[in-house]
Formats: C-alpha cells, sequence, structure tokens
C-alpha cells in the first residue's frame, strides 16, 4: 500500500505533555525548561545539566481505561553539551475482540473472545550543545514511534525535533521547539488476513483498508519566561507560551494556514523546597449544542517538593471543569545523580 494522508491529530500521544510539574503550568516551559525533561520539552535545556538525572511519570486518563508513563535519563556529556533518552507508552490494555464471537453457525460463543492491547511508545534521543555566542544553547530530537493494535496493524514511524534558547543576564529567557520539522510519518502493515474476517459483518458498511502511511505536521511552541527573586527565600517564574499548529481546529485564533493557542504558567517557590504552580491553557472555540460558539480553556494546579536531588512533583489538571477535556491527577519525580557523589 503506498497511500499516504496527513492527518490532523496523528501521533496525539507525543503531545500530552510529561513531568507534573510542566503540566502543573499548563506546559508553558520551552523557555526555562533545564533539567532532564528537556528532551521532551525543549532539548536546548539540557545542556544546563550539572549531573546525571532521570525521571519517572505515570497518569490514567478516561477514568483509568488508559494509562500514560515515561521514564526519561541525561546526562552531561562536557560543560558545553549534554545527551539524553526518553521512553513514551500510551496504551490501553485488556480490550475485547468481539470478532470471533459468533461462529460459523451463527451461534455466540464467549469462549472465542479473546483480549488485546494498543499501545503507542515514542522513543526520543536528545542532544544538546551551547553556541559559541553567549546565553544561545540549541538542541536536537530523534524520535521512534512504534504503535500496535494488537495482531491486526502495528506501525514505525520516524521524526525530529528542534530547539533553541536564549537566556539574558537579566533573567528573561527565551525558547522555541519545533516538533516533527520533517512531518513524522508513521507506516502502517495491516493484517490483510483479519481485516478480511470483519469487511463484511454489516452488510453495506465494509471497513475500506486504511492508508498505509500517516504524516504527522509540523507544529512550534514559543515562549518567554521571567523569573524573580523576594527577600532571597521567596521566587516567582512566569511563562508565556504561544502554540502553533499549521492546520485549522478549534484553538481560539485559527485559519485555514495555523492556528494558534496561549498558554500560561506560573510557579512559586520558597526556599528551593516547596512549590506552588498553576496554569491556564487549551484555549478552544467550541460548537454548543445550539450551533453557538463557546472559549473554553483548561486551567491547572500543581505542587512540588525537592529536597537533597529528589523532586516529587503532582498535577491536577482541568480544575473547575472549563473545558471538555477530563481532569486527571498527575504524579512524577525526578532524581539527580549528585546525591550519591
Amino acid at each position: 500500500m503506498s497511500a499516504q494522508t496527513t492527518r490532523k491529530y496523528s501521533n496525539e500521544f507525543m503531545n500530552i505533555g510529561v513531568d507534573a510539574a510542566a503540566l502543573g503550568m499548563s506546559n508553558a516551559v520551552v523557555a526555562h525548561s533545564n533539567d532532564v525533561n528537556s528532551g521532551y520539552w525543549n532539548p536546548a535545556g539540557l545542556v544546563n545539566l550539572e549531573d546525571s538525572q532521570m525521571a519517572l511519570m505515570h497518569s490514567s486518563y478516561f477514568a483509568n481505561i488508559a494509562n500514560y508513563n515515561y521514564a526519561a535519563f541525561a546526562m552531561p556529556l562536557d560543560d558545553r553539551s549534554a545527551v539524553g533518552l526518553s521512553l513514551i507508552r500510551f496504551g490501553v490494555d485488556d480490550i475485547l475482540d468481539t470478532t470471533q464471537l459468533i461462529d460459523e453457525q451463527g451461534n455466540v460463543n464467549y469462549d472465542r473472545i479473546n483480549l488485546f492491547s494498543a499501545v503507542d511508545y515514542g522513543l526520543t534521543f536528545s542532544y544538546s550543545r551551547r553556541l559559541p555566542v553567549p546565553g544561545w544553547n540549541y538542541g536536537v530530537n530523534a524520535k521512534v514511534i512504534r504503535r500496535i493494535i494488537g495482531d491486526f496493524a502495528s506501525s514505525w514511524g520516524f521524526g525530529l525535533d528542534v530547539g533553541i534558547q536564549f537566556e539574558s543576564d537579566n533573567n528573561w529567557k527565551f525558547g522555541l521547539m519545533a516538533r516533527d520539522i520533517t512531518t513524522t510519518f508513521n507506516a502502517w502493515a495491516i493484517d490483510e488476513g483479519k481485516l478480511a474476517t470483519i469487511q463484511d459483518a454489516i452488510e453495506g458498511q465494509n471497513q475500506e483498508t486504511p492508508e498505509g502511511t500517516e504524516l504527522t505536521l509540523p507544529k512550534l511552541q514559543l515562549g518567554v519566561s521571567k523569573f524573580y527573586e523576594f527577600h532571597y527565600d521567596y521566587t516567582l517564574r512566569a511563562e508565556f507560551d504561544l502554540i502553533v499548529r499549521f492546520e485549522e481546529n478549534n484553538d481560539i485564533i485559527s485559519t485555514s494556514f495555523a492556528s494558534f493557542n496561549p498558554a500560561l504558567g506560573f510557579e512559586f517557590g520558597y526556599t528551593d523546597l516547596v512549590f506552588l504552580r498553576a496554569g491556564l491553557g487549551n484555549f478552544q472555540n467550541e460548537l454548543q449544542i445550539d450551533n453557538n460558539e463557546k472559549l473554553t480553556f483548561q486551567p491547572n494546579f500543581g505542587l512540588g517538593f525537592k529536597y537533597n536531588g529528589i523532586q516529587i512533583d503532582y498535577a491536577f489538571t482541568d480544575i473547575g471543569d472549563q473545558s471538555a477535556a477530563l481532569y486527571s491527577n498527575v504524579f512524577s519525580v525526578k532524581l539527580d545523580f549528585s546525591i550519591f557523589r
């Protein structure tokens, strides 16, 4: 099969986000991200690592039907470069396969029900380096995508991301993350035999063979961040990001060429030990039942605690139910290997 299509929502599991600290700030982090999670948010930030770090995260969606897990490791190579590796798994397990529920004689046989999983994997290799110009860093991601739908279909995909960060002398930071700059593709392999068994299951509603290749359009995220310090013990970090998709959708600003969605995040810290976070994002023009449009948004809230190289973060998304997105409790942990020295 040589057909291919460009989809608005291809490989969307790679856009959910990682790290409860970032999710608590509504993903407004591309300008100031500077730890192991930068491999996802902006690989340019990895160069700020002083020691090796690892991170883990788990969250559940759709009443615990789908599980989202993330693990990452990063380390500096020298004072000018760093590398990272991260893995994302988004899966729905133990799905009932009822395609063989009715046997050849038309009898219902529950012993013919099997279980399968629909699982998406994203493996990312990251590299970051300081530019000769003071304050400027860049980073690149090479992504391998593996998607599996039981024995029915599977795909491999590949893509590249590029990130840039700049830090001024007065605590202003700027960031740009360009995702899927090569239009990440997925090449699907369909089990023709299994497809044939369900194509005529309902007369007049045959299942057509899906396209063999799907493309993921590029996305941009631009951010500006400012860090404030009060009386040495209190800090405030604020960031404003603008997410750009080259498609027309329900974002707050949308044209036939591109759509734009803002995100605003805040992090209040005390003695670099306790953190309180909040953010607003996912602004959408949602069509109501009376055909009128209503502006909705997704508020987020988060807490963090850091001590002796160990950081534990929690995020509660969509508080107040201002958008159609379901809320989720997200936990993550980050470990700095300096505690072993």
